[in-house]
């Protein structure tokens, strides 16, 4: 063959693998040619991924409602004549720094409707050619201060519908197109407008925000606001505002102040401790004592005004154990600081006004509580509770749990609201003594209103203990159908009471008549405290009934038995 001849042939081969190469087109996607260039349009809801075999003649992408999930490093290196890319309504939540690289031909990037909580603005270092930008729709809620110095070209810039709160003016001073504006001031240089927007984002306006309010203000040609109306969302007095409407302050570290620094009080009586706290924004606030940080329903932190908030801790029926030093401690990203308040509970003079406090109700007759406990389990209790005489106003009775161990003085104290009678206690230690008080709210609990009760040291102890006293409630219940003091059984009953008791029922039934059949059932709170006596003998083993004791005078001399307490059994 003529080597003439011969070359023009392997240059059409050649000129025809090259044409394929870039007719060709990615499967389960259509490629088209339009006033763009060639397009690749994918729109498959099995797409999970960039596809690799893009064709390289692509001038634009459009890879839509697929189950994208990141853009990998090098995603288009192989397209790098890429100038349109819309990657919209995908599930797009990560983009790697080095996902753009070999694109310094795109112009147009749109991300619209993904789940990008955060984008690495460096990685526009590899599309110095990009002018329109669309990231609405997304979760961004952080815009750094670099985030737009790398976009030399850039004429839009849509960061609407996101999650942002608080922007630095910072980030638009760094903007190239906003510093050649200010560099061409008085010189006649074509500057391109640059649309921006950045509505429908939960503003937070409060100091942080002064300077990008204040720039939104002042905005001006070549930036060109999309919709120049944006407004707060908080603080509460500020939301539904307007920028143009605000005035902000500059931002200001804590400072806390008390009235009173020392306090002494009558014991019993309730005590509020106020501190007064200056700062912007508006800071957390809490109180602690003896380093262990105070329930939240005992404090109440109110605004006073836009920089001053005030804390009060309500002590409710002050005791020796509540004296001490409490720290009200405030803080903002800008710093903290505290004030102390010393409390001494004790008997002032009668004549010494005592401020922070309000005296608690007198006690009435009618404000007694009943307390009872309705279930045991072995690492709490459930409590039940009524008032043993009519309150003043039952639908608005708020009553006081007092809950601790039964040798420390300082419970904890718990606030339970009208219309309920009953409260769990749980999470207790295994084999520990408690005592849990009952008594209407900022009132001294009275003597009956407690609870003395031992946990159980495992799950199977104290089913044996409850299986015991149950058994022990319901058989001398049946027993005890006769006249009150004759028989007595309580909880320490020996476990051959259990024996014994059934076999003096046959000769009671004998004897007696059978009890009435509404007749309530007794439980362990009912019973009267007492000995075993008259009811199991240790050493007769017969379990016989005694008859009922004379009454006798009183002889000088000799001692009636102690009254037991429930208490007294632990």
């Amino acid at each position: 063959m003529d080597p003439i001849i011969r070359h023009i042939f392997l240059l059409l081969l050649a000129f025809h693998k090259i044409s394929t190469s870039f007719s060709s087109c990615v499967t389960g996607c259509s490629c088209s040619q339009d006033s763009f260039g060639r397009s690749l349009l994918c729109m498959s809801a099995l797409l999970r991924k960039i596809p690799e075999n893009i064709p390289q003649d692509i001038r634009k992408i459009r890879i839509e409602n697929s189950h994208l999930t990141e853009l990998p490093r090098r995603s288009f290196a192989n397209v790098s004549a890429l100038e349109y890319l819309w990657l919209n309504f995908n599930n797009i939540t990560v983009m790697h720094i080095k996902s753009l690289e070999y694109l310094p031909a795109l112009k147009e990037l749109r991300l619209q409707g993904n789940k990008l909580s955060s984008v690495p603005w460096t990685a526009f270092q590899d599309t110095p050619a990009l002018k329109i930008l669309d990231l609405k729709h997304n979760r961004l809620d952080v815009l750094p201060e670099h985030a737009l110095r790398y976009l030399p070209n850039l004429t839009y810039l849509d960061l609407s519908s996101n999650q942002l709160t608080v922007i630095s003016r910072d980030v638009f001073y760094s903007w190239p197109i906003y510093q050649r504006s200010h560099r061409a001031e008085g010189q006649v240089e074509a500057i391109s407008n640059a649309v921006l927007a950045l509505h429908d984002n939960p503003w937070i306006c409060d100091c942080r925000l002064r300077g990008f309010v204040q720039f939104i203000k002042s905005v001006g040609p070549p930036i060109i606001l999309m919709n120049s109306y944006l407004t707060c969302s908080s603080p509460k007095f500020r939301a539904g505002k307007f920028f143009h409407e605000v005035e902000l302050n500059s931002c200001m570290k804590p400072q806390t102040t008390a009235l009173d620094t020392n306090l002494t009080v009558p014991v019993g009586l309730n005590v509020t401790l106020t501190c007064f706290v200056q700062a912007s924004p508006s800071p957390a606030v809490w109180w602690t004592y003896a380093l262990k940080l105070l329930r939240a329903f005992n404090v109440s932190t109110q605004p006073i005004s836009e920089e001053s908030v005030r804390s009060e801790l309500l002590i409710p029926a002050a005791g020796p154990a509540d004296a001490g030093n409490y720290t009200c401690t405030a803080a903002n990203f800008l710093g903290n600081a505290s004030v102390a308040i010393t409390l001494h509970v004790g008997t002032p003079p009668a004549s010494a006004p005592v401020p922070g406090w309000a005296p608690a109700a007198p006690a009435e007759p009618g404000t007694h509580v009943e307390v009872r406990i309705a279930k045991q389990t072995v690492y709490g209790i459930t409590l039940e509770w009524f008032a043993a005489a009519a309150v003043a106003e039952p639908g608005e009775t708020w009553y006081t749990l007092l809950v601790g161990r039964y040798d420390t003085a300082q419970k904890d104290a718990i606030y339970i609201g009208p219309g309920v009678n009953t409260y769990s206690v749980t999470d207790l230690l295994p084999a520990t003594k408690y005592e849990v008080c009952v008594a209407v709210r900022n009132q001294a609990p009275r003597k009956g209103q407690c609870v003395v009760f031992v946990t159980g040291s495992d799950v199977s102890q104290l089913e044996q203990r409850e299986k015991l006293i149950h058994i022990v409630v319901i058989v001398c219940a049946m027993v005890l159908a006769v006249p009150a003091g004759m028989y007595a059984c309580t909880a320490e009953a020996r476990p051959g009471c259990l024996t014994r008791c059934p076999a003096a029922w046959p000769r009671r039934r004998r004897g007696g008549q059978p009890p009435a059949a509404g007749s309530k059932e007794s439980t362990l709170d009912s019973l009267p405290a007492g000995s075993q006596d008259g009811l199991c003998h240790p050493e007769g083993g017969r379990g016989t009934r005694r008859p009922p004791a004379r009454e006798e005078p009183e002889r000088p001399g000799k001692a009636r038995p102690p009254h037991r307490n429930s208490a007294d059994l632990y």
